[in-house]
């Protein structure tokens, strides 16, 4: 069966520079609505030379060229220079032999090396009497080649599918925050213990990226496996304005992107069909679509994202690569010393600096530059007025009836005196919903049957340390493996005591110990933060981030 992408024609457009595709782009902009009027007027060409900087006869030429196409932005490419930097220096003859003779044989089935593409483009030169460019020359124009174009050649769809959106292309977005992606990944880095620097193992990502611009809406960075409260941190990290969290963490950078999305698109992870993230979005007007079976192309955004930002963090000390043939003799966990504080700042300098900032091919300008443009002409998107609200919106959800000490949930006790109207009309028998964030226990937040509001609710016993789910979790199985048929809320929480004490003493020793206290840490994130960590004791300046490269579309 033929395929059916098109051959590279014979000037050579797969090899235009992205500075020239831009500007391809920007003319489009301006020359494309013209092209639909029956008639343009003087004025109306000057105004458009004058946002383009042509005169008003090459807006005409422009206008011309675009319709005699049939509407392909190609035509408005401007002319092609004869040298200089970032030009050509190949006569027309012998760009119609490259881009030839790299379209029929590197660009094959066949996966000829390039060292005999550069023989054939020799041969054939020396046969049309013309001198055959450098191979320096054909080399640059096959890395100018999109690699999934390039993959898809000469290996087929199948092995361009992590590249690709093979099938199909997502549906087109007018807006900032339209359409938000979401996924997650297992982090290729092994990060370290903030007290002993010592390993404790590979963190979780999930990003969240406006499809509209490109850019990174937000992120959260844990330990703990993909799930429904990590999936509302990311959102909430999306939605709120996030200059006084990067100053909190030592950054001195812009990071515009807030605001609730019109939708949300995810996979079919059972995170993404949770009642937490359901309800949200919910009361918050957030459309949720799951990625159709069958259409990888709806996922691409995200994905190609997240590749990206892995390779990055290849660049860093305890990365585990890709795959051990990759990871070859290094020791990850040897060479790790990034904490996950020191790691999530470096995911906030790698996304505020290069990946915004640096021009992304498949849009033809940088996500920020994007960004900035929709707002200005479709508005600022809808904004989070209370973030701290807008959190414990996407929590785990719970039920509980109301008793005489207030609610008991999981053996702990919480209570307070605005619970007293509710206690005393218990008799009905009314179940509340709660929500809980399973990083702090020491409160929970119980929806108002009337004035659909939180209220928040501490510990009945206010002298108990506040801890995580996980040790919650850990002390009752230890308790019911010695023995314990009856779990009370001391027993808990004496429990969870000896438990930390231990993990302390331990921790210089074992790495699960090491995770232990590691997972406490983010009990400081809701007393400063509902969105991120709090930087950890031990903490050091990240290592910088590299320059990115061209950011390529699917």
């Amino acid at each position: 069966m033929a395929d059916s992408e098109p051959e590279i024609p014979e000037t050579g457009i797969l090899t235009v520079p992205d500075a020239v595709w831009s500007e391809v782009r920007r003319r489009a902009d301006v020359i494309g609505p013209l092209t639909e009027k029956d008639k343009v007027s003087a004025n109306i060409a000057a105004e458009a030379g004058e946002q383009l900087g042509l005169s008003a006869r090459t807006v005409y030429t422009l206008i011309r060229r675009y319709r005699e196409s049939g509407g392909s932005i190609l035509s408005l490419a401007p002319g092609r220079p004869e040298g200089g930097r970032g030009g050509s220096r190949l006569s027309e003859e012998i760009e119609r032999i490259v881009s030839c003779a790299i379209n029929e044989l590197y660009l094959s089935r066949q996966r000829i090396k390039i060292e005999t593409v550069v023989k054939e483009i020799a041969h054939r030169c020396r046969v049309a009497g013309m001198k055959s460019p450098s191979s320096n020359t054909i080399r640059t124009r096959i890395s100018r080649l999109r690699p999934e174009y390039v993959i898809r050649k000469r290996e087929g769809r199948d092995a361009a599918r992590s590249l690709e959106a093979a099938g199909g292309q997502f549906p087109e977005v007018f807006c900032p925050l339209e359409v938000v992606q979401i996924d997650h990944t297992r982090v290729d880095i092994i990060v370290v213990d903030p007290f002993s620097r010592e390993p404790i193992g590979r963190p979780w990502i999930t990003l969240a990226i406006d499809v509209y611009s490109r850019c990174i809406a937000g992120f959260c960075l844990t330990l703990e496996p993909p799930s429904a409260v990590s999936v509302g941190l990311c959102l909430a990290h999306g939605a709120i304005e996030k200059q006084a969290w990067l100053e909190h963490l030592g950054i001195a950078a812009s990071w515009p992107i807030h605001g609730k999305p019109l939708s949300i698109h995810v996979d079919n992870g059972e995170e993404f069909h949770s009642e937490a993230l359901r309800r949200g979005c919910e009361v918050h007007g957030i459309k949720i679509h799951y990625r159709p079976k069958g259409a990888p192309h709806f996922g691409g955004t995200i994905e190609r994202v997240i590749g990206t930002f892995m390779q990055m963090v290849h660049e860093l000390p305890g990365t585990t690569f890709s795959n051990t043939i990759e990871r070859g003799k290094y020791n990850s966990e040897r060479e790790a010393s990034l904490t996950l504080a020191e790691l999530e700042k470096w995911f906030a300098l790698a996304i505020t600096g290069p990946y915004h900032g640096s021009l992304h091919t498949g849009i033809g300008e940088p996500p920020i530059v994007r960004w900035e443009r929709g707002v200005f002409e479709k508005g600022e998107p809808k904004p989070v007025h209370d973030p701290k609200a807008f959190l414990i919106d996407f929590l785990p959800v719970l039920r509980r009836r109301i008793h005489r000490q207030g609610f008991l949930v999981d053996h702990i006790g919480y209570f307070s005196n605005a619970l007293r109207p509710w206690i005393a009309a218990r008799d009905k028998g009314h179940m509340f919903l709660i929500r809980r964030d399973p990083r702090d226990l020491s409160r929970i937040w119980v929806l108002h049957p009337e004035e659909k509001r939180y209220l928040e609710v501490p510990y009945r016993t206010m002298s108990y340390p506040a801890v995580t789910l996980w040790e919650h979790k850990q002390a009752v199985a230890r308790l019911r493996a010695v023995g314990r048929t009856r779990i009370d809320e001391e027993a808990v929480f004496r429990a969870i005591h000896e438990m930390r004490h231990i993990a302390q003493q331990a921790a210089s020793k074992t790495k699960a110990a090491r995770r232990a206290n590691a997972r406490r840490a983010h009990l400081k994130i809701s007393h400063q933060t509902p969105i991120s960590p709090a930087p950890q004791p031990g903490a050091c300046t990240p290592l910088p981030v590299k320059p990115f490269p061209d950011i390529e579309e699917w």
